[in-house]
């Protein structure tokens, strides 16, 4: 048993929260901070996210959406945070975030208006859902 387990296994605190594990693969591409949404991005997918600071563009969608060529961290999956969570919530991403770090993990993590998305490397992915179960109820895709 890995360090991760034995620490969720010990602690065992129930977090009470559902994940769904989303079923495309995601890409995080980078674009100029001065660029316009792209065409290739289609906002009627399931996740889809756009993040301009003055340094870049962060466009999160499904991998297959980004065109070769464009600067892009590919083979993501998600792990979505079933409900509407209040904003006065606190410490909800660090239940996820913290076991899976301690699995040595890497995580990208996006809130919106309703909930959290926590994504993991696609390669990652079942060692994550078996970690986050634990303490979690994970919800896999129908194969």
């Amino acid at each position: 048993m890995d360090e991760a387990t034995l620490t969720a296994a010990l602690v065992r605190d129930q977090t009470g929260l559902t994940l769904s594990v989303l079923p495309d693969r995601l890409a995080v591409a980078q674009l100029p901070p001065g660029s316009g949404l792209p065409d290739w991005l289609d906002w009627t997918d399931p996740l889809v996210g756009a993040t301009r600071t003055g340094e870049e563009l962060s466009i999160l969608c499904r991998e297959e959406r980004v065109p070769d060529g464009v600067k892009a961290e590919r083979g993501w999956r998600a792990f979505r945070v079933e409900g509407t969570l209040d904003f006065s919530l606190f410490g909800i991403l660090a239940r996820i975030a913290v076991p899976l770090a301690q699995a040595h993990l890497p995580i990208f993590a996006i809130s919106t208006y309703n909930t959290d998305y926590v994504l993991v490397r696609a390669d990652d992915l079942d060692k994550a859902a078996e970690v986050l179960a634990l303490t979690c109820t994970v919800k896999r895709p129908a194969a």
